[in-house]
């Protein structure tokens, strides 16, 4: 069968996603620093975008027009439009204030004597590099040990670990083992001691040694035995040591004093602060629901472009459609944002309407429910409400939540209604809080205390509901102090 090129028409239909709709959506989904960023990017780039007057960002109102009598009054003689303003200034006059003297006499306007010094105001912090170096600077030590030494310090984590293998790190920078090893030992003798270490168990033992020079067992209880201390086998440990238990547990309290991660008080990390996007709040006997814009102005197309574009002053056509583009986009722009607002408002009261338990009693009224709700409720898409819901927050007498919390799958009771998994999780955390330390709770303990209650949770569930708040087991939650 021979093959051949031809020419055919065919009709089909497909989604595209036009630049607007694509800028639509990502309005959508940013939280409210992030809106104030893109109108201020929006105020910058487009021209025939401006605030309506009266309206500043940290939501000041613009000063009041003089009146006659608030000042000095004008010349009734008209200005000559040819003049120019400066020649009527005393020039000398003006900068005699500002002359050289004055900033050395510490007068007028370069008055600096009574400001701090730079060094009380200026913040540096110190890195766990730069603390490690400037005391390996004052160790003695060969050449070798020294490069190789610096090349340990700049290769530690944030925990103060050394991540990758002496032996590697030798070979990559074309080191000697034995260095490489005199090197490390330096740097594990710095402060914090412990930086350097490879495992938890050689920083901790590090320490022992250090902190506690004259006793013999920590250091074999730290290297041989941490698994027992995580487990509180303090019979095992005693038995293989020849030690009482209470002298275990006694090592347990000396252990609790080390620190596993030495960098950490080097760690730079940082702090996010979040910006609540919506209040809801109570007046009287009603919920209220409140946006936040703060510090969002208020837009407007720009009349002197669009008096431009009717009046035909532009006389290019280039000129006439960037114009025209811009004003749409401008538009575009001051519609998104105002559907943006309204849709927020509309998911949030959607969410106060279902969850009133859970503003009036707290978490553990929270009811199931899941996006499909509120998107039926409202009539808008499920993806809609996902991007809605996503890193943005709500502040309420309860605190500050995402708004993703309040959306939680379904936990049936036997005899009574089906709750949120969330008031489970919260229901655990308060069994585990008020249990004995000496004798926890294991897993299947604490889902017998759930049916109990009427609730069909399985073991499994409940560990995976413990794992994902960060609660230990109960053989790691066991206290004998």
């Amino acid at each position: 069968m021979a093959l051949e090129l031809r020419q055919s028409l065919k009709l089909s239909q497909q989604l595209v996603i036009t630049p607007a709709l694509e800028q639509a959506i990502r309005l959508l989904q940013l939280n409210h620093q992030e809106l104030l960023t893109e109108v201020q990017t929006e105020l910058i780039e487009n021209p025939t975008l401006e605030e309506i007057p009266g309206t500043t960002p940290d939501g000041a109102p613009e000063p009041l027009p003089v009146k006659e009598n608030d000042g000095p009054k004008l010349s009734d003689e008209s200005p000559d439009p040819n003049s120019d303003p400066g020649d009527k200034v005393d020039w000398e006059r003006f900068l005699e204030g500002y002359s050289a003297d004055t900033f050395k006499r510490g007068t007028g306007a370069g008055n600096y004597e009574d400001l701090p010094p730079i060094e009380a105001t200026l913040a540096s912090g110190t890195s766990l590099a730069e603390h490690l170096l400037w005391q390996f600077r004052m160790q003695v030590c060969t050449d070798e040990e020294e490069r190789a030494g610096r090349v340990i310090i700049h290769n530690l984590d944030e925990r103060g670990y050394l991540p990758l293998p002496l032996e590697e790190l030798a070979q990559r920078n074309e080191l000697e083992f034995d260095a490489a090893e005199g090197g490390l030992l330096i740097v594990q003798s710095l402060d914090p001691i412990g930086c350097g270490s490879r495992t938890l168990s050689e920083c901790l033992e590090i320490q022992a040694k250090t902190v506690f020079p004259e006793d013999p067992f920590l250091p074999l209880i730290v290297r041989d035995h941490l698994r027992d201390i995580e487990r509180r086998n303090y019979a095992g440990i005693g038995k293989a040591l020849g030690l009482d238990v209470e002298d275990v547990v006694e090592y347990h309290k000396m252990l609790q004093k080390l620190e596993p991660w030495p960098g950490r008080p080097f760690s730079r990390g940082q702090d996010h602060y979040v910006t609540p996007d919506i209040y809801v709040f109570k007046l009287g006997d009603e919920w209220q629901v409140v946006l936040n814009e703060d510090g969002l102005p208020k837009l407007r197309v720009s009349p002197y472009y669009l008096q431009m574009l009717r009046q035909g002053e532009a006389a290019k056509k280039d000129e006439r459609d960037y114009i025209k583009n811009k004003l749409e986009a401008a538009d575009f722009l001051i519609k998104s944002i105002y559907r943006r607002q309204k849709t927020i408002v509309q998911v949030m009261e959607c969410i106060l309407s279902r969850q009133r338990d859970f503003f009036d009693l707290g978490a553990e009224a929270l009811r199931p429910m899941i996006l499909r709700d509120v998107a039926d409720e409202i009539g808008v898409s499920e993806s809609t409400v996902s991007r809605v819901t996503t890193n943005k927050y709500v502040q309420c007498p309860a605190g500050l939540f995402e708004l993703k919390y309040f959306f939680n799958s379904r936990i049936s009771r036997a005899n009574a209604e089906d709750v949120a998994s969330e008031a489970v999780r919260n229901k655990i955390r308060q069994i585990i809080a008020d249990e004995n330390t000496r004798k926890p709770l294991s897993d299947q303990a604490i889902a017998n205390l759930l049916a109990e209650e009427d609730f069909k949770v399985a073991r499994r569930t409940v560990a995976k509901y413990r794992e994902a708040m960060g609660i230990l087991p109960s053989p790691q939650r066991k206290k004998m102090f």
